[in-house]
């Protein structure tokens, strides 16, 4: 997401502006006349460094990494992602970020004999139409035309709980995860995102959320949402120390370019403890932002020649505003057993320099070890060779759920697409969910960009697979699925 794009700007900070403030070969720590010394900091987490983003214009055209060609013409709209407005009027929704009902090692669960999809949906011509969805469809039957539409997941009224002001202010609900709990029941992990008002002091803000989705199987054929229940807020960023929170950004100063993210909770648990893992920036105490960032080797790996080259040209870079505030994180916190909140802990991987945005957070354990994947855009990055056509998928492998975790192929790079937006096979967050047996996964994301078309809607890409062995992983050549596909069959998947 694009947060902001989002915001009406009154005044923008431009480049010339930014000069003027900070200079663009300007060597001095902001406020005093001491020149900002080099460091090696890493603070006890793994991170994206600009030496493997540097080696993906190369990398990238591999095979291995290439999201499959699809044949427009056999794309279809969801014909379940049908929703009226409030006079009747049939209105064909986009869907973009979605995500399977899990069990608790992350393969899919089986609810009733169904697989149930959470999505975000709403209306092409209304960006602010963005909430929560449930499809489902029979366990076996894969054809799109199999999935239906439980509608909208939560009531207008269900965030009017008592004495949740975040939940109180909801404005629009953002992507997650969902879990099938030890007892049957459906938990759902979201982002609750307040209005854009700051004349009424809100900006934005994201908090990881969560409710039980109550769902039953009236017949044969149908299910159904029969409310919700303990739904409450679980995390904000707290004081802004670990993650970013929206108070310590610029917001409420005016200053609307740097990306805020605290979202996409993807819910885990290990060695029976529960944990949330999202997406974020680092915070005071974790490698914040600023220009001292540029100088930090830990940022930049390789050698210290390659460090000293690569940050003067940064410095005199048009992108070194930018760069100054890119802090993007995949941040962890443990639940209590209830699903509140228990404790913050440190982020497991972090992108300063690089982007400010890693999204759709998703980690699992296969054969022993914990893959993390995030999505990424191009556009969001801030090095020489990548464009904003560069669609990514990024992997990372560590021994224990905490880390330290090593980039796969070498660079973190594991898929790699790059089309016009306004081809109909765009494809974004991309998702793996592992399978009961072997070493694939089945990759989902979505298709078509929203509000591009007037007869393409946003919608379920076609799957395919991508084979994992330790720390490489390849797409299996052709291997693509139906659109919206979640699980292999048997031996022979495709």
């Amino acid at each position: 997401m694009n947060f902001k794009k989002m915001i009406k700007q009154t005044t923008i900070l431009t480049f010339t502006a930014a000069l003027m403030l900070g200079g663009a070969t300007q060597t001095f720590a902001k406020g005093n006349n001491k020149p900002i010394k080099p460091e090696y900091n890493d603070y006890g987490f793994s991170h994206i460094t600009r030496a493997d983003m540097l080696k993906l214009p190369k990398q990238q055209n591999g095979k291995q990494f290439q999201v499959p060609k699809f044949d427009a013409s056999t794309i279809e709209n969801i014909p379940a992602a049908i929703k009226f407005d409030e006079i009747g009027n049939k209105i064909e929704m986009d869907v973009w970020d979605t995500w399977p009902l899990q069990n608790a090692d992350g393969t899919v669960a089986s609810y009733k004999g169904y697989q149930i999809v959470f999505g975000l949906a709403g209306d092409p011509n209304n960006g602010s139409d963005t909430f929560i969805y449930l499809f489902y469809k029979k366990e076996g039957d894969n054809s799109i035309s199999s999935w239906k539409n439980a509608g909208r997941v939560f009531k207008d009224s269900d965030k009017l709980v008592p004495d949740d002001y975040v939940l109180n202010n909801q404005a629009e609900e953002w992507s997650g995860s969902a879990t099938m709990t030890s007892d049957g029941k459906v938990r759902l992990f979201y982002t609750n995102r307040h209005p854009w008002d700051p004349d009424r002091g809100f900006y934005g803000k994201q908090t990881l959320t969560t409710a039980q989705i109550n769902v039953s199987a009236p017949d044969g054929d149908t299910l159904k949402i029969d409310g919700v229940e303990d739904m409450k807020s679980i995390y904000d960023g707290n004081q802004g120390e670990i993650y970013q929170s929206v108070d310590i950004t610029g917001f409420s100063k005016g200053d609307y370019d740097d990306n805020h993210t605290l979202r996409d909770p993807h819910y885990v648990e290990d060695k029976g403890h529960k944990y949330l893992v999202f997406e974020a920036n680092t915070g005071t105490t974790t490698g914040y932002q600023g220009e001292e960032s540029l100088f930090n080797k830990a940022y930049y790996g390789n050698s210290n020649a390659f460090f000293q080259a690569e940050k003067k040209k940064l410095l005199s870079s048009a992108d070194k505003t930018s760069a100054e505030t890119a802090n993007g994180a995949l941040g962890i916190i443990e639940l209590n057993n209830d699903y509140t909140f228990k404790k913050e802990m440190k982020p497991l991987l972090a992108s300063n320099t690089v982007t400010d945005e890693i999204e759709r957070a998703n980690i699992f354990k296969l054969n022993g070890k914990w893959y993390l994947f995030t999505s990424s855009r191009g556009s969001k990055m801030f090095i020489d060779g990548i464009d904003d056509e560069d669609i990514y998928m990024l992997g990372y492998v560590s021994n224990s759920l905490t880390g330290p975790y090593k980039p796969l192929n070498g660079t973190g790079l594991v898929l790699h697409q790059d089309l016009n937006p306004y081809d109909i096979t765009w494809t974004y967050a991309h998702f793996a969910i592992p399978q009961a047996k072997g070493n694939n996964v089945v990759i989902t994301s979505y298709m078509t960009n929203r509000g591009y078309f007037g007869d393409h809607h946003s919608t379920f890409a076609p799957s395919f697979v991508l084979n994992i062995k330790g720390s490489k992983t390849s797409v299996v050549p052709n291997s693509i699925l139906e659109q919206g596909q979640l699980t292999l069959k048997g031996n022979k998947p495709y």
